[in-house]
């Protein structure tokens, strides 16, 4: 009996302990509750609405029920016609296409002449999984079009099966779709998840090492002797962040080296873009992890609110699942995410030897997200060395 009671005294000061802790509280409560949330929302294994640009040179009725065909299914969404390949080429480059689809001026000949049809799909692979779903769909999707075009052929009197082809004299043959997967031609999803995680991986240890790094300051009591140094915030600051700096920028060549000895990653692109667009995204991880800091006074609150903030930063970056296969007022929001830009980036240069002319937007975000949160983080820090 006296064990249990000693046993409930601790547990009833733990109580009012956690109690009079609200910040706690919200963190026991909150992150879980965001973060399940967030799970059963954006992995979703089935893609919609994938832009699809149509570069139609038939230009009949039978090419449009073909592409009535392809969107009717709600897989694909024309994005915009073209009247080029290397224009259609180019916006699958530049990432705003997901595929596109080909169709010879020879299209509606060869079908009313009882000849194959031959049509030509691109898929932009660089998303290994989305490009597997893609192909699949289309195919599908050309297979029942071409059930259609039998069933509906007309037969011959007198007979239950054989049909009259719609050239004279000649059976009725089925299009043909040839499929081109572009940047990533054997499908390899470990290209897909590499690249996007290589940001991941920056921001989390950026984050993670910045947050630990000030806390112990606090739990160690050195923020009062900090103030007693005649150094002002600034240099403090400066003088903390870059040793962490250095040592993750270290990583950047670390996951590439990885990715391309264990996977095989190609490198298309410029390793320099890549360096500084690393280096961006490990200072916006500092950024989080020094603001985390400001707000937290142990390192078991620092990872209580890392657990609040890393995992739907990862979750909403695109880095494991398509961004495509989240809802769509879910989508915009990844833009407000620094990993999901790195994660444009990296598989732009790496898989798809894109240059800044091209990733620019990117890159600006990544820059502003590193501007802001070092600057934000920052201000709030020297604060708290007033």
């Amino acid at each position: 009996m006296e064990k249990l009671a000693r046993w409930l005294a601790l547990f009833k000061k733990e109580l009012r302990q956690i109690s009079r802790n609200k910040r706690l509280i919200v963190m026991l409560i909150v992150p879980p509750t965001i973060n399940i949330v967030l799970f059963g929302f954006a992995l979703n294994p089935t893609v919609t609405d994938l832009r699809l640009g149509v570069f139609d040179q038939d230009a009949t009725k039978s090419s449009r029920e073909l592409i009535d065909a392809l969107t009717s299914s709600g897989a694909f969404a024309v994005a915009g016609g073209y009247l080029s390949e290397n224009e259609i080429s180019n916006d699958i480059g530049s990432g705003e296409l997901d595929a596109a689809l080909i169709i010879p001026p020879d299209f509606s000949r060869n079908r009313q002449m009882g000849r194959t049809a031959d049509i030509q799909i691109l898929v932009d692979a660089v998303d290994s999984n989305t490009a597997a779903i893609a192909a699949s769909y289309a195919s599908r999707i050309i297979n029942e079009y071409n059930q259609d075009l039998v069933l509906s052929a007309p037969r011959r009197p007198g007979s239950a099966n054989q049909l009259i082809p719609s050239g004279a004299g000649k059976s009725l043959d089925r299009i043909k779709p040839n499929v081109a997967l572009l940047y990533n031609p054997g499908l390899k999803n470990s290209w897909f998840i590499v690249t996007g995680l290589i940001g991941a991986l920056l921001v989390l240890q950026g984050s993670i090492v910045a947050a630990a790094s000030m806390v112990v300051e606090k739990e160690v009591g050195t923020i009062e002797q900090l103030l007693m140094t005649p150094a002002e915030a600034g240099e403090i600051i400066t003088a903390k962040i870059a040793p962490i700096f250095v040592l993750l920028t270290a990583d950047i060549a670390l996951s590439l080296t990885v990715a391309r000895l264990v996977f095989g990653v190609p490198v298309r692109g410029s390793l320099a873009l890549f360096f500084v667009s690393g280096s961006l995204c490990v200072l916006s991880g500092i950024g989080i992890g020094t603001l985390i800091a400001t707000f937290v006074s142990s390192q078991q609150q620092a990872q209580l609110m890392g657990f609040f903030v890393n995992p739907p930063l990862v979750l909403l970056s695109g880095a494991t699942t398509p961004i495509e296969a989240m809802p769509g007022w879910l989508q915009p929001f990844t833009n407000l995410n620094p990993i999901r830009h790195f994660a444009a980036v990296s598989r732009g240069i790496l898989l798809k030897g894109t240059g800044l002319d091209v990733l620019y937007p990117n890159f600006l975000a990544l820059a502003c997200f590193c501007v802001v949160l070092v600057g934000l983080s920052a201000w709030q820090f020297r604060r708290q060395l007033r």
